[in-house]
């Protein structure tokens, strides 16, 4: 049987902290291995590649186990039939792929690979260079998001294939609703506790929570991480009204999706967000800000907020008393609640479960492997 190569430089999908890029990374795994070619997909390498620094001692010490990686690989004697790179950007670029790739002589495909021409000059720019090197060799690139899409078609080689792949759950049916989507008045967030934009959505969040007029609302947070201390004193105010729940495995936060009324989550920086997908396929309607990406992936019927009105305190950020207006309007209005519902259930069977990715894929694998 041939053997494909997987392979993820941010995270592996065998990383032991959760978070949309796993689980990415798993999906894409399992899409890969629904393929027409009898083909199977092994995890090449568990390397990680990142450094969220800019740090340049740290990224000579990657670079030297990316070069023992790439000779292990090839030492190995492997014989895939081609090789798969799981999001390729300036912070963790594809050392091995690539190199891997060529010497064997083998396709070379990259899904997500995002181009920072900002970042040729200052702390990553060596690894943003590596990263644009790997996404031109790369035979096909998978886009995921318009954005990218837009960055992609401006420096692509002329001879490589761009192809969009909508982010997808790994699931080819959606969720089973195990009651009647009711207002209950429960708020959910699920997001990493980490500094930088994680932590922005959740001080959105908190200061939203200010201006609500809906009484009795509870907020239920799930995640975990090095920020979760000062997350947890911005919602200090709230007392028992919210509620942290830590790092749950799947089926807990699938049964938190199933019993709450509304999911939050204003997405500041996010490339696209798993989670908005997992909240619409259980019934869940959508509250988030109006960002590039986060769009692609909600759909019409939930409540996009818009950001930057010059008159907020921090345009970047928007304004938390709109969002605070959009839990408000949504809890109160059971005909477009339950509209949201149906629709946000549609829209994720429609175009991002397994099976249309796995299509997608094996399409292209189909063209290039012999």
């Amino acid at each position: 049987m041939n053997q494909l190569a997987f392979y993820a430089p941010l995270k592996s999908p065998d990383h032991p902290v959760p978070s949309g890029d796993r689980e990415m990374a798993r999906s894409i795994m399992a899409a890969l291995s629904m393929n027409s070619l009898d083909i199977e997909v092994v995890l090449a390498s568990q390397l990680r590649c990142y450094d969220g620094q800019g740090d340049a001692l740290t990224q000579q010490e990657i670079r030297s186990q990316a070069n023992a990686e790439v000779e292990r690989l090839l030492d190995s004697k492997q014989k895939w039939c081609a090789w798969v790179t799981y999001h390729n950007y300036y912070k963790a670029p594809d050392l091995v792929g690539a190199a891997v790739s060529k010497r064997l002589n083998i396709p070379y495909f990259i899904v997500e690979a995002s181009i920072a021409k900002s970042r040729l000059s200052g702390p990553w720019s060596g690894f943003a260079a590596s990263a644009d090197n790997a996404t031109n060799a790369a035979d096909v690139v998978f886009y995921l998001t318009e954005k990218d899409r837009v960055a992609l078609e401006q420096n692509h080689p002329e001879k490589q294939k761009l192809i969009h792949l909508a982010p997808f759950l790994k699931q080819t049916e959606l969720p089973v609703l195990i009651k009647a989507r009711k207002v209950n008045k429960q708020l959910l967030s699920v997001g990493m506790h980490r500094y930088g934009d994680k932590l922005e959505s959740y001080r959105i969040i908190a200061d939203a929570l200010a201006h609500l007029i809906t009484p009795d609302w509870q907020l239920s947070i799930i995640g975990d991480g090095p920020a979760r201390t000062e997350i947890e004193l911005m919602f200090a105010a709230y007392g028992k009204q919210v509620k942290f729940f830590g790092q749950l495995d799947r089926s807990a936060v699938n049964a938190a999706y199933q019993q709450a009324s509304l999911f939050v989550w204003p997405g500041v920086n996010e490339a696209f967000g798993l989670v908005y997908l997992e909240a619409q396929a259980a019934g869940l309607p959508v509250v988030a800000q109006d960002r590039a990406g986060v769009r692609e992936v909600i759909s019409p019927a939930q409540s996009l907020v818009p950001i930057g009105d010059s008159a907020c305190a921090n345009p970047e950020s928007g304004d938390p008393g709109l969002i605070a207006r959009a839990i408000d309007d949504t809890l109160a209005d059971s005909s477009r609640y339950q509209s949201m519902v149906i629709d946000g259930r549609e829209f994720v069977r429609r175009r991002h479960l397994l099976g249309a990715a796995a299509r997608i894929l094996s399409d292209e694998l189909s063209k290039r492997v012999s």
